[in-house]
């Protein structure tokens, strides 16, 4: 663990209550029944209340947790004034619909993130769940996962409550006021398709959300809606536009704790990645499936039914990326195997 700035709390706030992390700057860390236990929540002050980073997802104990949260006399009595949703995935817009009616506002979000979430929130009929299972058929997977994600359903509306209606749009490059000062809109890829981030050249902090973590790579899968998309590609070259940022740069990440040593944790991912890539060429030098390759990346999780979609799901971005590096071919069939070249 880096060293932290003295400005910053050592201690992570236990959920519902506040830690102050620089004046006007505030941070909240709600629980997830699901890996990796809590997502942190950033409060700004903003137009005479809060602007608020992400949500959670929605659960009545996050529902009540934000009640116990807002009461806090660290906020003064004062109520959320701006969302900002920095992507389309549960635990960052599930509650966005519910603080927006609560308190009359419109999140402010990139449209691609916005148009994912409206689009998954919809799609849950029999067809979407056949694509599912096809997917996971032709990377190998077998016949008990297929049966599990057939009697699972659709999970996305399990933890996003019914979405807003209209938003304001989130661009890279954009800068944005928030309490009085600039913040410039960074986005990234990969993890999700244009995930907002924020930087502030006053404070030097960068709200990181999912693109950045201290301890872990985020999670980089190819989904069956983008088959042809190479997502570690885009989460590789999409990290460069953080380069110009000052190293001591304090990253405020989703998950995990805050941190200043913004280049190094660039070197980390990438040569993390690299030595995986490294790890399934050789592994491939005899033709494998997604699922089986999936054994070598992932040796402990691959065989958990909950967890099969998310290793074969990165496994798959991987052998993308080093089918876009010309390293590997694909033999398609009912199921797809992939060679070394």
């Amino acid at each position: 663990m880096p060293d932290l700035p003295p400005t910053l709390a050592p201690e992570a706030p236990p959920p519902g209550e506040v830690r102050e992390v620089q004046p006007g700057l505030l941070r909240v860390r709600m629980p997830l029944p699901f890996p990796p236990g809590h997502v942190n929540i950033w409060l700004l002050e903003h137009a005479g209340g809060w602007l608020a980073v992400d949500t959670a997802i929605a659960s009545r104990t996050t529902r009540e947790l934000w009640t116990q949260v807002l009461a806090q006399k660290a906020l003064g009595g004062r109520p959320l004034t701006a969302l900002l949703i920095t992507h389309f995935h549960p635990d960052h817009i599930g509650l966005a619909g519910w603080l927006c009616e609560r308190f009359g506002i419109f999140p402010h979000i990139t449209r691609i993130e916005w148009l994912m979430a409206r689009a998954l929130w919809y799609d849950s009929g029999p067809d979407m769940m056949a694509q599912q299972i096809a997917h996971y058929t032709s990377a190998g997977c077998p016949a008990e996962y297929l049966s599990f994600v057939e009697s699972r359903g659709p999970l996305y509306q399990r933890n996003v409550a019914e979405l807003p209606r209209s938003f304001h749009a989130l661009k890279d490059g954009r800068a944005i006021a928030i309490g009085g000062s600039e913040w410039q809109v960074v986005t990234g890829a990969g993890h999700a398709p244009d995930m907002a981030t924020l930087y502030s050249p006053e404070r030097k902090v960068l709200i990181s959300a999912d693109q950045i973590l201290p301890r872990i790579s985020p999670y980089i899968g190819l989904h069956p809606g983008e088959p042809e998309a190479d997502p570690l590609g885009d989460f590789l070259a999409s990290n460069e536009r953080f380069r110009p940022l000052p190293e001591d740069t304090l990253v405020l990440p989703s998950h995990g704790e805050p941190f200043a040593t913004l280049h190094r944790r660039l070197d980390t991912l990438a040569g993390h990645h690299a030595e995986r890539l490294d790890t399934l060429a050789e592994a491939c030098r005899e033709p494998l499936t997604a699922f089986e390759a999936a054994q070598i990346l992932f040796p402990r999780a691959a065989g958990e039914m909950t967890q099969i979609g998310f290793t074969v799901g990165e496994t798959l971005a991987h052998l993308r990326r080093l089918e876009r590096q010309g390293r590997l071919t694909v033999e398609k069939g009912e199921v797809w195997r992939f060679r070394t070249r």
